[in-house]
């Protein structure tokens, strides 16, 4: 099979507005065929038609109280001075027979066809009359229809109780019961199907039952892909994992599209050898897109299936499709290529396929809310892209703060950790800065505004304060990003965080983070908090065979070492360990290669990329390595006084002192937690 080139990178806008062309010219752009339903299965449904009363609310007059039904004529004179007694007669007296009748009725009770009122069974008080019969004393007159429920005060017959287009919620269910429905009429909700393409692939129950071999990988798209479907509203179906074979990937992509309203086929979108989606969607009806000009998620294809016979123009746009293959649908199935990287794939959901399936359901497409904040690192941007860049927000006194994170469109993780997204339109060369962006929102802003923001040197150790600051308080959550320890003080410095975490070594002195504290945050008073002592070492292969032992072994040319990021307190410990020894850094294999965190080093290593590392010894057992310990060191958490003494920081800080959260700490391999909780005001 050739290497397919894309028909043109398309603007965003371009390209949805040929999707929607596409499904008005085959009178898809429309909510789907509707069914009727129980009222009790409604539940987020969206009604297909008006729903009017078919019975009153109540259907006849009933009492709201437990008490006695009167004529509210009878009761005038009645007061505290002056008690008025009244006959009890029970349902089956005739009440033109007593004078000033009054009968029990409790509430919901059908009123008696004579009475117009209830009085309250506490403002009565049961007597005996001299003729020995029942009687109930009141002491206060009652205005017409007190205590009374007319027939329709919820609603009234053929009155409207919900328009069409409305999502179904608890409340309406309850009153499309109670105004006569025991069922509704809604639309249809979309069936998609969700094709995972690629012979790499393997299901997740797989690699935990027979382990997972190199060059395989994990198939989870279609995990998210139907979850996304479900949560906007269609029934989502997996597919089994197709083989990168364009016999096999057409083959169910037919079968997909004789049953489903929309199928996505995931991977294969791009233009490699083994990339078949568009010639798949060529072979079996119409290709319309082939390439959005947005990032992450370029490769997204876009055609419909088992067209027949037809042309699409949209101004400078002609598609035409000569093939015309036996249809056996009664219309066409759209269909969309999703790229393979999970980034890519999750947004061309939100891009993409949320605003059809709400189209499809007859509401309005799903909008974010947004806040307004202030970059604190600069983005740059693709000019001919619109970008989709992933952030992280908090609030930092009165300002809402928010920072880029991890950009790769393989790192699944970026948008776990992702408050919301920011987005670059087509032709900025990005946002400097300091610049106040619009985030369309993941989280509540309520959820922003309880945000702990730590920016600074990565440690495990926050992982585990995030993890214990959920359990404990269910409120607030530790955010934090890795940007080495001069980072996080540059980050302090700005007001961008409320700690920054950090271990820069003084080489005159030896002593930690001091010096620089004061350097960066020159007459700010802070608080500097000792979270863990740990090891710092060579991070090698199990069983060190190149047998690394001091930090002399860093110059030695027959290993090729991995780097932190300049800035970070472990690169600062190792350019002080090699100027004591008058190592020169250009003589160290590797030492321009730059990793953020612990993990990635490690990882590095274990990778075989690097055959060492510096970096901490729970790093090294987290991915099953070696460990030389080096050094020991203190990393510690500065934190400006203000946000010291505040409420908001409170809860985390208690858990320094917390004996759970202690105890996970020095499970840990290298980490010292006897320290941990000791402050010191600079």
């Amino acid at each position: 099979m050739k290497r397919h080139i894309y028909l043109e990178d398309i603007p965003l806008d371009e390209a949805q507005a040929v999707l929607r062309a596409a499904l008005e010219a085959a009178d898809l752009w429309r909510p789907l065929g509707s069914e009727t339903i129980s009222v009790a299965e409604a539940n987020g449904r969206f009604t297909a038609t008006a729903v009017f009363a078919k019975l009153s609310a109540p259907h006849y007059h009933a009492s709201a109280m437990d008490g006695y039904a009167l004529r509210a004529q009878d009761t005038v004179g009645a007061s505290e001075t002056n008690p008025l007694t009244l006959n009890l007669i029970d349902s089956e007296t005739p009440p033109d027979s007593v004078a000033r009748p009054i009968q029990a009725v409790n509430t919901g009770h059908p009123l008696p066809s004579w009475a117009n009122a209830v009085v309250m069974i506490e403002h009565t008080e049961p007597v005996t009359l001299p003729n020995g019969t029942a009687g109930i004393q009141i002491r206060a007159a009652l205005p017409p229809w007190h205590h009374v429920r007319p027939m329709g005060e919820d609603m009234v017959a053929t009155e409207l109780v919900l328009p069409a287009n409305h999502k179904l919620r608890p409340v309406d269910l309850g009153a499309l019961a109670g105004s006569g429905h025991a069922t509704v009429t809604v639309y249809r909700q979309p069936r998609v199907a969700i094709i995972p393409t690629g012979s790499e692939l393997v299901a997740a129950e797989f690699a935990v039952a027979s382990g997972i071999a190199s060059g395989q990988i994990i198939e989870y798209n279609s995990i998210v892909l139907a979850a996304q479907v479900a949560n906007w509203g269609g029934l989502p179906t997996r597919w089994p994992i197709v083989k990168d074979e364009f016999a096999a990937i057409q083959t169910a992509v037919r079968e997909a599209a004789q049953t489903h309203d929309l199928v996505l086929l995931n991977a294969g979108s791009s233009a490699g050898s083994e990339d078949y989606t568009a010639h798949v969607v060529q072979s079996l009806g119409q290709l319309l897109v082939h390439g959005v000009a947005v990032r992450p998620g370029h490769p997204v294809i876009i055609g419909l299936l088992e067209i027949g016979d037809w042309r699409l123009e949209i101004g400078d746009w002609a598609i035409s499709n000569p093939q015309s293959p036996a249809s056996t649908t009664p219309h066409p199935i759209p269909i969309i290529g999703v790229p393979g990287y999970p980034v890519s794939a999750a947004l061309t959901g939100e891009i993409f396929i949320e605003p059809l399936l709400a189209r499809w359901q007859g509401r309005l497409p799903y909008e974010p809310p947004t806040i307004q904040a202030k970059l604190t690192r600069k983005i740059n941007s693709h000019t001919g892209d619109d970008d989709f860049v992933r952030v992280a927000v908090g609030k930092v006194g009165d300002n809402i703060m928010t920072t880029p994170i991890s950009r790769g469109a393989g790192v699944i993780t970026s948008l776990v950790r992702a408050d919301g997204i920011v987005r670059i339109p087509r032709f900025s060369e990005g946002a400097d800065a300091g610049a106040t962006v619009t985030v369309h929102l993941y989280r509540t802003p309520r959820e922003i505004e309880q945000t702990i923001v730590a920016i600074g040197s990565h440690d495990l150790t926050l992982d585990v304060l995030a993890q214990f600051l959920a359990e404990k308080t269910a409120v607030f959550r530790l955010m934090s990003a890795n940007v080495g320890s001069l980072g996080g003080l540059v980050a302090l410095r700005r007001g961008e965080c409320h700690l920054a975490g950090s271990h820069l070594l003084d080489p005159e002195t030896g002593v930690y983070n001091d010096s620089y504290i004061r350097r960066y945050l020159p007459g700010q008073p802070v608080a500097v908090v000792t979270l863990v002592g740990r090891e710092q070492g060579w991070i090698v292969p199990l069983g060190n065979p190149k047998g690394l032992a001091g930090w002399e072994d860093a110059a030695n040319p027959d290993v090729q070492l991995v780097n932190r990021q300049r800035g970070a307190g472990t690169r600062v410990l190792l350019d002080y360990e090699l100027g004591r020894r008058g190592i020169d850094p250009a003589q160290v294999r590797g030492y321009g290669r730059e990793e953020y965190t612990h993990l990635a080093v490690a990882a590095a290593v274990s990778s075989g990329v690097a055959d060492a590392g510096l970096g901490i010894q729970a790093a090294a057992r987290a991915l099953n390595l070696g460990f030389v310990p080096l050094a020991h060191e203190q990393y510690e958490l500065v934190i400006p006084l203000a946000h010291y003494e505040s409420e908001q920081l409170k809860p985390l800080l208690d858990l320094l002192h917390d004996g759970g959260m202690r105890t996970a700490v020095s499970a840990l391999p290298g980490y010292d937690v006897t320290i941990m909780g000791q402050v010191r005001i600079l």
